[in-house]
């Protein structure tokens, strides 16, 4: 990171989550509102780091890493699914005595906090959701039963043989890194490297998110299901675009009749990681929200 972005540092914490050892970073200025940002699918808690270091004056500032990615436990015996991650939100929001809290989240992150949000409307103050309001294809759910099973047994089996991709060195990671998102500054690549990854004990290195999480499971909370738990949020709602990425491009339907209070906005040149590809614009939007009655 860079000098300014230097000035202050988070604290490492734990948590437990159906006995599962849970990471996640406090910002610090516990007097002040809580603020929770949540992150998406194989990505990790320092994903939030920048605009931590922006909000974190103004918030109480928590972000806690899901199961299986970054710094939190790995899960043996069992799916990922978004039943589970609404759980471990619960469960930190319960246990550190968040609620009312505001939300930030993104992808996954996004979907997970809307839900848990629509269970619990009386625990969220607003929240700020960056492309979470996807989900599996329309298709899967009308699949026969058999073949949802089937697919997911293949998958998973599958996945029990995958090994975690290796990298020489960490510059290597990096290269990837920045590959997978051009429109990262080198300074972000590398910072997202250095804590999205393991040294492994033959010096190379690996992702910390584990491999399963990229099995879909079968079954859960379908699109009905969503936009029911939607339609119980009676707090504000900003939805966030970037236009430049595949969440934009495809074709999608007005969300907003979903939602009892809910807005809307694309960020230009901009990517699915809007929140690190126009960081200034993306403060600029999020404070006017969060300020606005």
């Amino acid at each position: 990171m860079d000098p300014e972005s230097a000035k202050a540092s988070p604290t490492s914490h734990t948590y437990f989550s159906q006995r599962m050892r849970l990471h996640y970073l406090d910002w610090g200025n516990a007097g002040a509102p809580p603020m929770l940002l949540v992150h998406g699918n194989r990505d990790h808690c320092h994903n939030w780091d920048w605009v931590a270091q922006a909000l974190r004056d103004e918030y109480h500032i928590i972000a806690p890493d899901f199961r299986g990615h970054g710094d939190s436990a790995w899960v043996y015996g069992a799916a990922y699914s978004h039943s589970e991650y609404v759980y471990d939100l619960a469960q930190l929001i319960h246990q550190q005595e968040l609620a009312p809290v505001t939300i930030i989240a993104h992808s996954l992150g996004g979907s997970v906090a809307l839900r848990y949000a629509g269970v619990y409307p009386e625990n969220v103050k607003k929240m700020v959701v960056i492309e979470g309001t996807g989900g599996p294809p329309a298709e899967l759910e009308q699949r026969p039963v058999h073949e949802r099973m089937r697919e997911w047994i293949d998958h998973t089996r599958k996945a029990s043989g995958r090994q975690p991709k290796r990298y020489d060195t960490l510059e290597d990671a990096y290269t990837r890194m920045h590959e997978a998102n051009s429109h990262l500054r080198e300074d972000q690549a590398r910072h997202l490297t250095i804590h999205g990854s393991n040294q492994n004990e033959d010096g190379s290195y690996s992702w910390k998110f584990d491999n399963y999480t990229h099995v879909m499971n079968p079954f859960g909370v379908n699109r009905e299901q969503s936009r029911e738990l939607w339609s119980r949020i009676d707090k504000p709602v900003l939805l966030v675009s970037g236009s430049e990425s595949w969440f934009a491009q495809e074709s999608r339907e007005d969300l907003l009749p979903y939602f009892q209070n809910a807005q809307q906005v694309q960020i230009n040149d901009a990517g699915h990681w809007l929140h690190h590809d126009q960081l200034d614009e993306f403060l600029m939007i999020t404070r006017e929200f969060l300020a606005s009655a």
